[in-house]
């Protein structure tokens, strides 16, 4: 199973490529799109309704200002999308936040933070993991080097503290 991520704008990648290399980490390959929900609705229609054939196990719809296109996504497919408000307008991101979180029922689009790229690609990584030991069993050592790194930090605090 491979994951999708799609963008509105080529603008979006430098957010989205922590992601791609973060589901290539956990051994998860993925496909990368431009495609917007205003300008290429029917791109979107094409790529979302062959991703079984593709292989596709969920989406990341990543867009910035009316931020459409997980929702538009998520119209067309009952796989996983989780969306990705962009911060790309003077509102901050707000915009888009507020356009992907707002799902009317039974139209869900799962929101991760204004450029929470990173969390998009983990969440589809704990989705593949229900039924993939190897993903699930590099989750547990992605955490565990979170847990040390933090603990390696405190540390040096600690010591910076202890030179005074």
């Amino acid at each position: 199973m491979k994951a999708a991520i799609i963008m509105g704008s080529d603008s979006d990648w430098p957010i989205l490529k922590p992601a791609y290399e973060l589901l290539k980490q956990f051994g998860i390959e993925s496909e990368v799109v431009v495609a917007s929900a205003h300008r290429t609705p029917g791109k979107v229609k094409e790529i979302v309704s062959t991703a079984p054939e593709r292989g596709v196990g969920a989406f990341i719809a990543a867009a910035g200002a009316a931020a459409h296109l997980g929702g538009v996504i998520a119209s067309y497919t009952t796989l996983p999308v989780i969306g990705v408000p962009i911060n790309a307008t003077s509102l901050n991101g707000m915009d888009a936040l507020l356009s992907t979180v707002q799902m009317p029922s039974g139209i869900p689009v799962a929101t991760m933070a204004i450029n929470g790229a990173k969390n998009a690609a983990i969440f589809i990584a704990e989705i593949f993991a229900l039924s993939n030991k190897d993903i699930a069993d590099k989750l547990v050592k992605y955490r565990e080097k979170m847990v040390s790194d933090v603990e390696a930090k405190a540390k040096r605090v600690e010591q910076s503290l202890n030179k005074d």
